[in-house]
């Protein structure tokens, strides 16, 4: 990597490590579950709030970024991220975080459908996807010590500042806060020269239009579908390791950690093949590898051997979304705004699946994995669609 080219790259990645805060999602409904009496049924309202603005704001985003530029939404978005995790000072209920995770969802819309094209624009146009695979090594990244710093760090920085009160795990989101800051201060002082992309104006009409394309479409569909794989596994798969191996609940809660830590080796092993292997071959072997790693699952009796799938399944959903993503911008790189809004749009899959597969498993417990296995069997077909087919 050039040294030119480093110091427009490294503020558009710490901006992905921004995006990472939106996981704690999982955090808030863990810590609100031992420290309060709301019913766990109204807990799962904080990821909700968290992931439908991807469905509400996505497309308003990406026209609004193809008025003002990719920079100045993405700092707009760090900033609301930032004010999000500052709100829990008001205090440690239901309420409360509910609105702090709603304007990280906000946020984390806004800045995902900024900072995917934003990184394609600084990146050698043979290396997007290599990039966009980096990207989420960074998100995962910072999804993998979220719980850490919340649950480590932040009762540790409460005790240093002299607070003995209840939700001490709300000090760890200060932390990223200040991080968020940061960011927000280094992206605002890099000057980024954007690709311009010589298209008709931008509206939402021209948005969904696209969506008669059915490469675009299928796509689209892609992302919903690895987005709520993603989310479903975070919030679901201790439950299910405890429910089904009889793993004790504290125990289980390690499940998010070792599947986090899979994706993040994952992503950053993702970004140095893509730079030399095709982004369809990987995307067919990824699919395979979770869908063999699930069936595993599904079926295994052993806890070691239990671990070890969830980490597979991981490793295999890793660089789904960036392969998909760079592919349909690769072949419709005039597009870039629209599709990225429609993409973005797409993550609101996280708002659904996690209801969907727990219900599942309320009728059987293997419900949630077939309902997970049936989505990566659809993101395989992606592999033999090509556009104008």
């Amino acid at each position: 990597m050039k040294a030119s080219k480093t110091k427009f790259i490294l503020p558009v990645l710490l901006s992905f490590f921004v995006v990472s805060f939106v996981d704690l999602v999982g955090t808030g409904v863990d810590e609100l579950k031992q420290n309060s009496n709301t019913p766990e049924y109204l807990l799962q309202l904080i990821p909700f709030v968290a992931f439908i603005w991807f469905f509400l704001l996505s497309v308003p985003s990406g026209i609004w970024q193809a008025k003002i530029g990719k920079k100045r939404v993405l700092n707009v978005a760090i900033l609301i991220t930032a004010i999000g995790l500052f709100v829990p000072i008001l205090g440690n209920n239901l309420p409360v975080i509910l609105v702090a995770f709603s304007l990280l969802g906000i946020g984390n819309t806004i800045m995902q459908v900024a900072a995917n094209p934003l990184l394609i624009d600084v990146v050698p146009d043979d290396r997007a996807s290599s990039y966009l695979s980096f990207s989420q090594f960074m998100k995962s990244l910072g999804s993998m010590i979220g719980p850490f710093v919340a649950a480590v760090v932040g009762p540790f920085l409460a005790h240093l500042f002299g607070y003995e009160g209840a939700g001490t795990w709300r000090f760890g989101l200060y932390l990223f806060g200040i991080i968020s800051l940061l960011s927000f201060f280094w992206l605002s002082i890099t000057k980024i020269e954007e690709k311009s992309e010589n298209q008709e104006k931008v509206s939402i009409l021209s948005c969904f239009k696209l969506l008669s394309i059915r490469y675009i479409a299928l796509m689209v569909l892609g992302i919903f579908a690895v987005v709520g794989i993603d989310v479903a596994l975070n919030s679901n798969i201790g439950t299910f390791l405890h429910l089904k191996l009889g793993i004790g609940e504290e125990a289980a809660k390690y499940g998010k950690s070792v599947y986090f830590f899979a994706k993040m080796i994952g992503t950053f092993a993702g970004a140095i093949i893509l730079m030399k292997w095709d982004p369809k071959k990987i995307l067919g072997i990824s699919s395979i590898l979770a869908i063999v790693a699930v069936i595993a699952l599904s079926i295994t009796s052993n806890e070691i051997a239990a671990w070890i799938f969830v980490g597979l399944i991981s490793l295999g959903v890793s660089n789904i979304f960036p392969l998909i993503y760079s592919l349909a911008v690769g072949n419709y790189p005039n597009r870039s705004n629209e599709i990225s809004g429609l993409m973005m749009m797409a993550i609101s899959g996280g708002a659904f699946f996690p209801f969907l597969v727990r219900l599942s498993m309320e009728f059987n417990l293997n419900g949630g994995l077939w309902l997970i296995l049936s989505l990566l069997i659809y993101i395989l077909f992606l592999v033999r669609i090509s556009p104008g087919k």
